[in-house]
């Protein structure tokens, strides 16, 4: 079994679907088509295994057949957890692109050398994502965009920006 920590969220169970054991879950992944095809997730904080007998995709969410959750009684007993795979079977992304858990409590740095801080939490705005860099003095927030972010080198664990006139406190 994948260690604890090597594990990607992709569905929370909200609740029972029918009488006969299926669940109705919020997808939490951006490849909600994984599901459908996925056989295998990992419960809770002690990933007990799952076996997927079948799933759909339904509006916003997932509806999924877990072998073994038989009744709505079973599928109510699911509600509230979290539902994961482990990160060796994560969708592969493409060339510069990242999962949130690769980025944050990465170092941030200008161009020009000047440390900025770490990376606590990233915000999903409309247009793109925020990374929140803060240290024992400021908060900054930086655009997750080419014009800004010039480098990530996960091996180095740090991030190079150039940031825009304003950006700093």
């Amino acid at each position: 079994m994948p260690l604890a920590d090597s594990y990607l969220a992709v569905a929370r169970v909200v609740g029972a679907h029918g009488v006969r054991g299926e669940i109705r879950c919020e997808i939490l992944t951006d490849f909600p088509e994984r599901l459908k095809t996925t056989s295998r997730l990992y419960s809770g904080d002690s990933h007990t295994l799952l076996v997927v007998e079948r799933a759909r995709l339904q509006g916003p969410g997932a509806i999924l057949k877990i072998a073994g959750v038989d009744s709505r009684d079973d599928a109510q007993r699911l509600r509230g957890q979290t539902l994961s795979v482990p990160e060796a079977e994560a969708v592969p992304l493409s060339e510069g692109t990242f999962f949130w858990h690769q980025i944050i409590g990465l170092r941030v740095r200008t161009v020009d050398g000047q440390e900025l801080g770490t990376v606590t939490e990233i915000l999903q705005t409309g247009g793109n994502d925020v990374y929140v860099v803060r240290d024992e003095r400021r908060e900054v927030l930086v655009p997750a965009i080419k014009d800004v972010v010039k480098e990530i080198d996960l091996s180095a664990r740090q991030i190079s920006v150039e940031l825009l006139e304003g950006l700093l406190p």
